[in-house]
């Protein structure tokens, strides 16, 4: 069982940034993928970004240019840097890893092995 724990989340103005760490307990070169997810009140859970050990990021279309997901492998960390916030950004954010079916693309929740315990992000215009 691989254990996800996220932090970095708060509240911001409109415009303004805040960066998430997910740190896994295991090794990230075992897990072939982690990314973000998120969920607002009363929507389903959505893919923000994702990354592969080998491959390029992905991201939703609502993200693009404004979120950045890079790995720090040697300390098991995957990092979610937002930028340009908006109201509509509001929402619970999920660490994500391990995706045995997959291999590439933007992740979906039924992808996924393994979450963290979700850290709020509240954007204020």
């Amino acid at each position: 069982q691989v254990r996800l724990v996220e932090s970095g989340g708060g509240s911001v103005q409109a415009g303004g940034s805040l960066r998430l760490s997910c740190g896994a307990s295991e090794y990230a070169y075992t897990l072939n993928c982690m990314g973000w997810f998120r969920q607002a009140p009363g929507k389903e859970r959505e893919g923000v970004a994702s990354i592969y050990t080998a491959g390029s990021p992905y991201y939703a279309d609502s993200v693009k240019g404004r979120f950045t997901i890079f790995q720090d492998i040697a300390k098991n960390t995957v990092y979610l840097q937002m930028n340009s916030l908006k109201p509509d950004d509001s929402a619970t954010y999920y660490c994500a890893a391990d995706c045995p079916r997959v291999g590439w693309g933007l992740l979906k929740v039924a992808d996924v092995r393994y979450w963290g315990q979700g850290t709020q992000v509240t954007v204020s215009s």
